[in-house]
């Protein structure tokens, strides 16, 4: 803005002392300080508030404005409050250095100048802001893609001081602006998403603001594929979040894989065109994130193409010629044959909804994804499709030199698959739907391929069979008894529970007893009396009086093998 514009504001009620052939000077920042030399926290262009306090006598003024001019402030308010009339001597060293001068009335707050200011100044700066974006837009829409997410970031970054991330739907760091210094820390963007997914679960309208345990408040806002994400509307008046930008029920898919910008900075107060522009942001990057989508098309229809061969029962010598095609677009570069290893994924919405399969993909393309790495281009070696309600990973993995022909690396872990995306993911599913996960061993030719594909499905029931929102199994846990669990009728498994745990429950409930945590702690020890006393921190008396009431409460035997099972059995189904 332009010190002329200050002049003219009569909420302000500046008068201009002197320095009239300066008013076109433009203003950057305010800053109000009393020191004798504030030099050193002046960076130039600023309208600089001063009570006048550093003054003691007429001699003062010269050094005092002459280091303004070094510092090279666009201009000096004087406040009346405290002197009256403003010192000649002031008067004679600004004019002599040709420093535009203002009396600011003792009725005008040296905060209600700096409220104006930095508003106006925020608002011409992200007006600015917002060309760039908008012709950044246009230039990524008509044409190659232009640096990509980390360009607009960094625009944020330099341009508003924003310190921002994007993150994907399971808390990975894609790109952040070079302003913002080191990544997040892999448990705060996980919190971030958690707390986004959730909000957005509620329905309550965005942007989302969260402040974490440091106390430092971020913003979220949701960047969404396959068109605009949706836009935050504000009311100018009050700054209250009107409705706007928030999903219904038949969203959950895409809710949970959008991307999300954080920033590093509280939205509740900011102005509707400083919204206006982060909704452009977003946009800007799921133009970027389209494109990058758009790249997957040929690994998506390579990876549909296998899986419909092998579920058609094509001979093996046919689906051989296509993993010899897809290949060199998934592992380029590979000298031998790769192994191969399946994981299927599923989304089952609680009361139903619309078909699940596309947002599966998408979250399986995510979360297959190290989540070491950065950048969307991390997946390139995945090949996900979707058939109706499941999503299938063909998932290359190179062959080890020296390998037997009939063994396969270990490849991709149940166990581990879902270490750092749970706890977003399962905020983001709470009350709206479970995700489970099959994995099948790694195979090293066309024939085990077929087998890999039933072994990840029977693994993927196993997991749903267990609680929580999320839940994945291993081809391993086929053969023990979890793989007989989820075909158990469900009538029939609460019945058999009932009948062996409920009368520990009702004592635990009455007594406060722990006797279910008991009988998990001794079957766990394999029966033994000293290992699981000194486990539940007991003396062997007290186990022995609790395995007792059990067996009592029960009519069971835990030295008999047979009862030691159905015990094991109900608790793993209850």
């Amino acid at each position: 803005m332009r010190l002329r514009a200050l002049l003219e504001t009569d909420a302000l009620g500046l008068r201009l002392l002197g320095g009239e052939d300066e008013l076109d000077r433009t203003v950057h920042g305010v800053m109000t300080t009393d020191l004798k030399d504030p030099s050193r926290y002046l960076s130039g262009g600023e309208l600089v508030l001063t009570g006048l306090a550093w003054r003691r006598d007429p001699a003062d003024s010269e050094p005092f404005v002459r280091r303004m001019v070094r510092a090279g402030i666009a201009a000096l308010a004087a406040g009346e409050a405290e002197l009256g009339d403003i010192p000649d001597d002031l008067i004679t060293a600004c004019a002599r250095h040709r420093l535009p001068l203002f009396a600011v009335h003792e009725s005008v707050a040296f905060a209600t100048v700096t409220e104006h200011v930095v508003r106006k100044v925020s608002g011409e700066r992200a007006g600015d802001l917002a060309a760039v974006v908008d012709r950044h837009r246009r230039m990524m829409t008509s044409g190659p893609a232009g640096g990509g997410p980390d360009v607009v970031l960094d625009l944020l970054g330099t341009d508003l001081d924003l310190r921002a991330w994007l993150l994907s739907p399971t808390g990975r760091l894609i790109a952040g602006s070079k302003t913002a210094g080191p990544g997040l820390p892999a448990d705060v963007g996980a919190r971030l998403v958690a707390e986004q997914l959730a909000a957005a679960r509620s329905g309550r309208p965005g942007p989302h603001r969260v402040t974490l345990d440091d106390r430092t408040t971020y913003s979220l806002f949701p960047v969404r594929g396959g068109g605009p994400s949706p836009q935050t509307a504000r009311t100018p008046r009050d700054g209250r979040d009107a409705p706007g930008g928030q999903e219904g029920p038949d969203d959950r898919g895409t809710v949970l894989s959008d991307w999300l910008l954080a920033v590093e900075a509280d939205a509740g107060d900011w102005a509707g065109e400083r919204l206006d522009l982060l909704h452009g942001v977003t946009q800007l990057i799921a133009v970027e994130r389209d494109r990058r989508d758009a790249a997957r098309t040929v690994r998506r229809r390579l990876a549909h193409e296998v899986l419909e061969l092998v579920q058609a029962g094509a001979a093996p010598a046919e689906v051989a010629a296509r993993l010899r095609v897809a290949a060199p677009v998934l592992l380029p570069g590979l000298g031998a044959a790769p192994h191969w290893q399946v994981v299927v994924a599923r989304i089952d919405r609680d009361g139903g909804g619309a078909e699940s399969g596309p947002a599966a993909q998408a979250l399986l393309e995510e979360i297959l994804v190290d989540p070491a790495s950065t950048g969307p281009e991390q997946s390139d070696r995945l090949a996900v499709a979707h058939t109706g309600e499941e999503a299938i990973a063909l998932v290359p993995l190179p062959a080890v030199a020296g390998e037997h022909e009939g063994s396969a690396q270990s490849g991709i872990l149940a166990e581990t698959l879902l270490e750092s995306v749970r706890d977003p993911l399962t905020a983001g599913l709470d009350g709206a739907g479970r995700l489970t996960l099959g994995v099948s061993a790694a195979v090293h030719s066309a024939e085990g391929l077929r087998g890999a594909l039933e072994e990840a499905r029977h693994a993927r029931r196993v997991a749903a069979a267990r609680p929580g929102r999320v839940c994945a199994a291993g081809h391993h846990e086929l053969a023990s008894h979890v793989l007989l669990l989820p075909f158990v009728p469900d009538d029939v498994r609460r019945a058999f529970t009932a009948r062996l745990l409920d009368p520990l429950r009702e004592y635990d409930r009455r007594h406060r007893a722990e006797l279910i945590p008991t009988l998990e702690a001794f079957l766990d020890c394999d029966g033994s009396w000293t290992r699981c006393a000194s486990r539940l921190h007991l003396h062997v008396n007290t186990l022995r009086y609790r395995v007792g009431r059990i067996e009592q409460l029960t009519g069971r035997d835990l030295s008999r093998l047979e009862d030691k099972l159905d015990f094991f059995l109900a608790l793993r189904m209850s």
